[in-house]
């Protein structure tokens, strides 16, 4: 058998195991508009996906990863609550690893279920937990709705939270905003001379580009005001530090987080959240005395993750990507629910890196 025959074999059994699980199969075209994956994802998304030009459809994307266009689908006449699995392509550049071939297959199981999310996340990486019990993977988790939640309580003005939360996944850029709006970091050179005088009241030449004066005026008037805001206090950046460098068991985490929740109220609920997904998972059979909580994980990954993320590593093969990742993103409904939305949760497991990592489980 040919690599490529093994890979869609593993494919087809990875899906029939998905399907007992009660899930009907979902169909979506390679070829996706792009412009819901730019309005999701702005320009950034032209970076990792392979965009071309349809003389019907427009500007067009192979299709990156199968949640928004599954999500689209179900959003438009899907019953509830209900179940998909899907195997097939997705396409990715791969500018910053050669050794990562930019087509590869995706299997995946989708949950839409509002009656209890605790028990959806729970159920999903249970499902996922039981399928690749044999292959040997470390499992990992993590809960971005803590993170999102701590950002939107921060002490500060609404522009450095909305900054904060759309570099989240960014975590490099995320740093550097935190240490310059908590005045760890020196403002951007250049940006002193914006506090005083009008940079455009002695400009004679027209302006070009595709800014005009008004763009222009009111980016100004956004600086000014970001310099005058005071930075945000210490002790919040700290717990937000404190959050972000967590690393414990699931089983023994909880209590920590509630702890942190004292001085920093705006995670209170989703904490709850995530204690009631602790004891959701231990009802599903998930030993989570042995399950590994990281406050920074999913943290690279698209960005319509909203809440539980997991994913499944080769322990013997650190060269690998991650066999399997999933999470919640309630949100993502939301944006193209158009007025209506549901509580929603899968994963994807990549077949060709599950064989690499020792075989099929």
């Amino acid at each position: 058998m040919t690599e490529t025959a093994a890979i869609r074999a593993e494919a087809a059994r990875l899906l029939a195991l998905f399907e007992g699980q009660g899930a009907q199969v979902a169909e979506t075209s390679v070829l996706q508009p792009a412009e819901t994956l730019l309005d999701l994802y702005g320009e950034d998304i032209r970076a990792r996906a392979y965009v071309t030009t349809d003389p019907h459809m427009g500007e067009a994307m192979l299709r990156p990863d199968f949640t928004v266009p599954v999500v689209q689908m179900h959003m438009a006449d899907g019953a509830e609550p209900a179940r998909y699995t899907y195997a097939g392509e997705v396409f990715r550049k791969q500018e910053d690893d050669a050794r990562r071939a930019p087509e590869y297959m995706q299997v995946g199981y989708e949950v839409f279920d509002r009656s209890d999310p605790a028990a959806s996340d729970a159920e999903v990486f249970a499902v996922f937990s039981d399928i690749l019990g044999g292959a040997g993977l470390r499992a990992a988790t993590g809960d971005l709705g803590i993170l999102l939640a701590a950002v939107r309580g921060l002490t500060t003005t609404e522009r450095r939270k909305a900054a904060l939360l759309r570099h989240l996944w960014r975590p490099r850029r995320f740093r550097a905003l935190l240490d310059r709006f908590s005045g760890r970091a020196p403002q951007p050179e250049g940006r002193a001379a914006l506090a005083t005088g009008d940079p455009l009241a002695d400009l004679d030449a027209p302006i070009i580009g595709l800014r005009g004066r008004a763009e222009i005026e009111e980016r100004i008037e956004a600086l000014r005001e970001d310099m005058a805001a005071p930075p945000i206090p210490e002790p919040e950046v700290a717990l937000l530090n404190d959050l972000m460098s967590l690393r414990e068991t699931v089983s023994n985490v909880c209590e920590h987080l509630r702890d942190l929740a004292v001085d920093l109220p705006a995670i209170g609920d989703a904490v709850d959240r995530f204690c009631a997904r602790a004891s959701a998972l231990a009802a599903h059979g998930v030993d989570i005395d042995a399950l590994d909580f990281e406050g920074s994980f999913g943290r690279t990954t698209l960005e319509y993750y909203d809440g539980f993320v997991f994913g499944f590593y080769a322990a013997a093969r650190p060269d690998l990507p991650p066999v399997a990742t999933g999470g919640r993103y309630d949100a993502l409904t939301r944006v193209l629910g158009r007025g209506s939305e549901i509580p929603a949760v899968g994963g994807v497991i990549r077949p060709e890196l599950l064989l690499a990592a020792g075989g099929k489980a």
